[in-house]
């Protein structure tokens, strides 16, 4: 198996732990927001078992616990230093070793060091770059649905500035883990009309000045490697519009599109086992990376992963005959019951082959039920702007109104059909958008929605019927000569990053719409690159039972405002292909309804989103800085004293529960916004300033050297204010 940035994750915190451990007995201290990066990617077992005494939660009731040292893996965010402080000055533990899931901000860094109890009891201090969750093996997502309307809300220009720094961060943490410093290339619109259009160029900018930063304070970074030099592309929502819109027919996608998958923490399916039976029961399966039914077939049209589903099944089930012998003489029920018992893997198996031909099948009633094989076809010319047979699609409107008026299509389908039609068209006059949501029954309020994607740089609506059409050209054009099978004829659309990875990897992607930040000594870099590199091939010497050297290049694709999983399964495909490891990473993952949901919610008042950098900031519990009880023993153990090893979990954080769901689902029209204003146009992203004169380093609190300068510079660059 080949790199897997879960794996890569886990990696990086369990030997932090094993480090400091180093045999002797620790107490490890979480926060919320830790806790859930940790439960990502470890198992609390392999914690325990690394000489883990117990785990705790920064912001809850503890006990005294003087004798013991402690690592706190703690999110750097103001109330968890709080929360450090108070336990410092209670002096909680007998030493405290700090580590952090990203970079320290200088002036929460001056707050702990200046607390008198700091320079006793800190007995380490390090920084992870660990702050984002993997999802696949090649996926990562920030868990941060609330990113969309930050970059694209006519009112957040305000924030777009913190934000793109926060992400920023983020997307270079992924690098570091990956021990890649990438060549950094971003996507510029040719003729933009929307005011995000400069997103890409800004974000790059701050990346490549943050993974600099990290490797001037870091001198070991990156380590040495034989791979040739990654590649980070960054890109946005705007430059594919389609990918979302489009009824997607691989199962992963399809299944995401469909189905009442829940995805919070952890993606699951509400499934229903055995039933009619004694053993029947209810329970929500979570799909990862662990069920190899799901890995292998995720990307598999839906046609050719029923195929394989029942036939692996059958010939599970004709390798075990003694679990379906029906002669009583050879299996009786309970020998069935007791084999199971005896044989847990039968069980799973069978409950993963269970899961995904019932989630499969449930897809096909749907695409039945709903006529999905009539609108694929018009979907497909709208999206590629070309018939079955290569040509220039003709009577896509007459298409799309026969549709419209059939029962059986859903009006979110029916939505989806006009908003694709009219990207199509590149726009139509108001009255002609009025007209065919009536037609489709559809409220008129959906038409705020149909032009809220004009801030994604969709073009919906026309000021007049004597306003041409642009003659734009397609940002990758299709070849019309290659044939096209009759299977793919359902699939013939292909999301824009797959081709502007298979571009990339052959060195022929265009550099004035994917420029680099720091363009390349050699202008011919790219050619060399396509044409395959030594260090990238496998050697020949790697014979049988030998470990093939890692030296495929890594790309990093991230993808501002959400992904689709068609995107996802588009980087696995050309990695496969082009002898690359890609990695996907983005702020959430995107599904038809939420894309349109979100898309909505561009016209809505934005205090009405509850976006999170908005919020009151968290505060500390109180309880953290209540005057200490008698000594121990003279008075009862707080409730929660002696309880053997608590699991990483607990009640939240003070401070607003998230909404269910990542966004709100109230209203979307309404309160109409302020003008646009030009603040991420004309934001400045020039020259540093000369290096100025960094604060003395506090030595006592650390046992080897950090980047405290490095953030105090950078901030100052930024224009950050102190708190």
């Amino acid at each position: 198996m080949g790199v897997s940035i879960i794996q890569e994750q886990r990696d990086i915190i369990i030997q932090i732990i094993k480090a400091i451990t180093a045999g002797d007995w620790k107490v490890l201290v979480i926060d919320a927001t830790s806790r859930k990066i940790i439960d990502n990617a470890v198992k609390e077992d392999d914690i325990l078992n690394h000489n883990i005494a117990n785990i705790e939660r920064i912001e809850e009731r503890r006990e005294m616990n003087p004798t013991m040292d402690a690592i706190y893996l703690l999110s750097p965010q103001p109330h968890i230093v709080d929360c450090l402080v108070a336990d410092l000055e209670r002096r909680r533990y007998k030493r405290c070793f700090l580590v952090w899931t990203s970079v320290l901000d200088p002036q929460l860094r001056r707050r702990i060091d200046n607390s008198p109890a700091a320079k006793q009891q800190i007995a380490g201090f390090e920084t992870l770059s660990v702050d984002y969750f993997p999802r696949e093996s090649h996926l990562v997502t920030f868990r941060d649905p609330w990113s969309f309307p930050v970059l694209y809300h006519p009112s957040c220009n305000g924030l777009v500035k913190q934000h793109m720094q926060d992400l920023a961060q983020k997307i270079t943490g992924l690098c570091v883990s990956l021990g890649e410093y990438p060549k950094v290339r971003y996507y510029r619109p040719k003729n933009p009309i929307h005011e995000a259009s400069v997103l890409c160029s800004h974000l790059a900018r701050f990346i490549s000045d943050e993974l600099d930063e990290y490797a001037q304070w870091n001198p070991d970074f990156p380590p040495p490697s034989s791979r040739p030099q990654g590649v980070l592309m960054v890109t946005d929502r705007s430059m594919d519009l389609m990918a979302p819109l489009i009824h997607e027919f691989t199962y992963q996608a399809m299944a995401h599109d469909l189905l009442p998958i829940k995805d919070d923490d952890k993606t699951t399916f509400h499934m229903k086992f055995n039933e009619g039976t004694p053993e029947a029961e209810e329970k929500d399966v979570e799909l990862t990376d662990k069920d190899k039914v799901w890995v292998e077939n995720r990307h598999k049209h839906m046609k050719d992963t029923i195929d394989k589903l029942m036939g692996d099944f059958q010939k599970f089930l004709d390798q075990n005959p003694h679990f379906t012998n029906s002669d009583a003489n050879t299996t009786s029920i309970n020998a069935i019951k007791d084999m199971m018992a005896g044989l847990p893997q039968f069980t799973e198996m069978k409950e993963a082959y269970s899961l995904h031909i019932t989630m499969a099948q449930e897809c096909m009633n749907i695409f039945q039920h709903h006529k999905l094989a009539d609108m694929s076809p018009i979907e497909q010319s709208m999206a590629t702007g070309l018939d079955e047979d290569n040509r220039k699609a003709k009577n896509v409107l007459d298409s799309v109104v026969r549709l419209l008026d059939d029962d059986a299509v859903s009006q979110a389908d029916r939505l989806r059909l006009i908003i694709m039609y009219l990207l199509y068209r590149d726009g139509a006059i108001l009255e002609d958008i009025k007209r065919l949501l009536a037609h489709a029954s559809l409220p008129p309020q959906d038409g705020e929605i149909i032009s809220n994607m004009e801030h994604l740089g969709g073009r919906t609506t026309r000021g007049g019927l004597k306003e041409p059409k642009r003659d734009d050209p397609p940002l990758f054009p299709i070849d019309t000569k290659a044939p096209i099978s009759e299977d793919n004829y359902m699939s013939r659309f292909s999301p824009a990053v797959k081709h502007m990875l298979e571009n990339l990897c052959r060195g022929t992607l265009d550099q004035t719409s994917f420029p680099y930040v720091k363009p390349p000594l050699d202008p011919n870099e790219d050619a060399m690159i396509g044409q395959g590199s030594l260090r990238a091939a496998k050697p020949s010497w790697a014979g049988a039972g030998r470990r093939v050297a890692d030296n495929r290049q890594r790309i990093i694709v991230f993808m501002a405002g959400g992904a689709t999983f068609s995107e996802s399964r588009a980087c696995y495909e050309v990695g496969s292909v082009m002898n690359r490891d890609i990695f996907m990473a983005t702020s959430h993952m995107l599904t038809p309804q939420l894309f349109i949901r979100q898309v909505g919610d561009l016209s809505v008042d934005k205090r009405r989103l509850d976006i999170p950098m908005e919020r009151p900031p968290q505060k500390a519990p109180a309880h953290l800085f209540e005057r200490p009880g008698p000594p121990m023993g003279a008075s009862p153990a707080p409730p929660q004293g002696g309880a053997p090893r608590p699991p990483p979990g607990g009640q939240r954080a003070p401070g607003r529960p998230l909404p269910q769901g990542g966004l709100p689902t109230g209203p979307r029209i309404g309160g109409a916004p302020h003008p646009p204003t030009q603040q991420m146009a004309n934001m400045n992203i020039g020259s540093r300033p000369p290096n100025g004169t960094a604060d003395p380093r506090p030595s006592s609190s650390s046992d080897r050297p950090h980047k405290l300068e490095k953030e105090k510079k950078k901030r100052n660059f930024l224009g950050m204010k102190k708190s």
